[in-house]
């Protein structure tokens, strides 16, 4: 068992919240219990999910896709307002790290789906402040098929290969998420290929274009490192009973 207020500081802290201009507020975005004795992490606060802390009696749910994003209807009304309303009848606090769980060097997404796929980090590239993409090398070539292969391995998602070259790769930039405009500034990187998770209609053209192979991995699949390394991190750290359940999404 743990104070909330030491787990959120603890949080902040480690993932250096305040270092990045976000779509969202991130660290704890509703306040609950006072005291932490089971965490449920996962990658977005949908019913779903809410529903399986609850069932599990758990005090408070960390995750990657919180709530109040900028630009959205801020009424509480409809689905916010069901989520919301089980939050707070359960007593359930919820802690969301968007751009600080992407850019952790250890426990962030871009981190861990270097680590599952084998490369070599050699540099970040990207647009926010700071920049969240990064780049690298794998340790020997391989072709597209090879790596379409390992992906769908590691992920348990087949990804989408569009093929803007036939060469084989070795030097790669990867963003998980939504990161698809990432793609012309990955290929003036010079890099082989480029993997992220989501894909847009330009992104084929781009990559077409451009000479670079590219992989839409599931923006799902593949943010679900940050919170599975943050269990395992806050279960080691604490005394504290934390769980990652994974609510399957297609995209």
């Amino acid at each position: 068992m743990m104070e909330l207020a030491t787990l959120v500081a603890y949080c902040d802290q480690l993932l250096e919240k305040d270092r990045f201009q976000d779509y969202c507020p991130n660290g704890l975005q509703l306040e609950g219990k006072a005291e932490v004795t089971r965490l449920i992490c996962g990658v977005t606060a949908t019913q779903a999910l809410i529903d399986e802390a609850i069932a599990w009696q758990a005090d408070a749910i960390l995750v990657h896709h919180g709530f109040f994003w900028k630009g959205e209807n801020p009424c509480i009304l409809g689905m916010k307002k069901t989520r919301l309303q089980a939050l707070l009848q359960h007593d359930i606090s919820l802690l969301a790290y968007h751009l600080p769980l992407d850019a952790h060097p250890l426990y962030g997404n871009n981190a861990r789906l270097a680590k599952l796929l084998g490369i070599s980090v050699e540099g970040t590239f990207g647009d926010t402040q700071p920049a969240i993409g990064l780049y690298g090398k794998f340790e020997t070539s391989l072709d597209s098929t090879a790596l379409s292969q390992l992906i769908a391995q590691k992920l348990d998602r087949t990804p989408l290969h569009i093929e803007g070259t036939s060469k084989t790769i070795h030097s790669v930039a990867w963003c998980t998420g939504a990161a698809q405009s990432y793609i012309e500034q990955a290929a003036n990187l010079g890099v082989d290929a480029f993997i992220s998770g989501e894909i847009s209609e330009q992104t084929v053209h781009i990559a077409r274009e451009r000479g670079i192979h590219y992989f839409a991995a599931g923006h799902h699949a593949t943010e679900m490192g940050g919170v599975m390394a943050m269990a395992d991190h806050l279960a080691t750290e604490f005394e504290l009973e934390s769980h990652f359940i994974n609510i399957p999404n297609p995209v």
